[in-house]
């Protein structure tokens, strides 16, 4: 089917402001890279979500759900199909009692400082973790000793199907960086949370202490998209990249960063074709000196 019909099935209920064509996609990426996406539908419920998804499945056209791209490269062609991006056109938050009820578009860092002003404990790990909840509970995504697991009571989300159900956390398989949703490719829609008062004094040092943590180890000035491959059993990415001489090597507009090389970041206009190059350098190196193999963490879509 043609791109100009979905998008005619799109406005059937979702507002035109609401879908963007041929939006670039280095405006939604932390990586501040990419090209062009046919269309771009941003939902302000869940049923806009649903009902997005499953225009997607019954024209036949590719579709991708992110959220404030945080853990993206985008290729330079840009994408052929749809994106839905739930980020901050879809970050209501509900407090009842104990209780957080949450759409999954809502940055961490933000629901962080909510919670805060609620002085509910438990969430400050979660504080400056660049990303949003939806994507963080299909990761399970955790810092210094927490993990979403730890909050979570339960989520609502579209399925293979194009169905909205609700998930127990027990029924999550929530580990490490992994979960049920990213194995079976849900898409997280709202989340249910469940929280105890603290200190607020306690709650806000904790917070300015991790805080403090990541803007002196790590290249926030720049854009990247975090931590660019997954830690290896037993290792530090960072660190075998650093032993095997990789700091501050770079690639066009790419570069191993030379505050923390467990980052790639854009320093000069970089392509998507820089940091793949310069990714699969870094693993061809770690491979050949020390027989470790690097997982990207990174997530790369689009048209190649």
């Amino acid at each position: 089917m043609d791109i100009r019909d979905v998008y005619n099935r799109f406005i059937e209920k979702i507002q035109p402001e609401q879908i963007l064509k041929n939006e670039q996609m280095k405006k939604h990426t932390s990586f501040k890279i990419g090209g062009p996406a046919d269309i771009m539908v941003l939902p302000k419920s869940k049923e806009e979500v649903q009902f997005a998804i499953n225009v997607c499945k019954v024209c036949n056209i590719d579709y991708y759900v992110i959220g404030n791209g945080s853990n993206l490269l985008v290729r330079d062609k840009g994408i052929r199909g749809v994106v839905i991006k739930l980020a901050d056109n879809f970050n209501d938050v509900n407090i009842k009692g104990n209780r957080v009820i949450a759409q999954a578009g809502i940055l961490l860092s933000a629901l962080s400082n909510r919670l805060m002003k609620e002085s509910f404990k438990g969430f400050e790990f979660a504080s400056g973790i660049p990303g949003t909840l939806g994507g963080a509970i299909a990761m399970n995504a955790g810092a210094y000793g927490g993990e979403m697991k730890d909050v979570l009571v339960g989520a609502y989300v579209v399925d293979e199907n194009g169905k909205i159900i609700y998930l127990d956390k027990k029924d999550m398989a929530l580990d490490y960086r992994s979960s049920i949703i990213q194995k079976k490719g849900y898409v997280v829609v709202e989340a249910e949370m469940e929280f105890e008062k603290g200190d607020l004094t306690e709650i806000k040092e904790k917070i300015k202490d991790f805080t403090k943590r990541r803007t002196t180890k790590q290249p926030l000035h720049l854009p990247s998209a975090g931590s660019t491959f997954k830690r290896p059993q037993g290792y530090f990415a960072g660190k075998l990249i650093e032993d095997a001489g990789l700091k501050g090597v770079r690639v066009g507009g790419a570069q191993v960063s030379d505050l923390h090389s467990g980052f790639v970041v854009n320093v000069d206009n970089a392509t998507a074709d820089d940091v793949i190059h310069l990714m699969g350098l870094v693993q061809k190196v770690v491979k050949d000196q020390f027989g470790v193999v690097l997982e990207s963490e990174v997530k790369i879509i689009g048209e190649i």
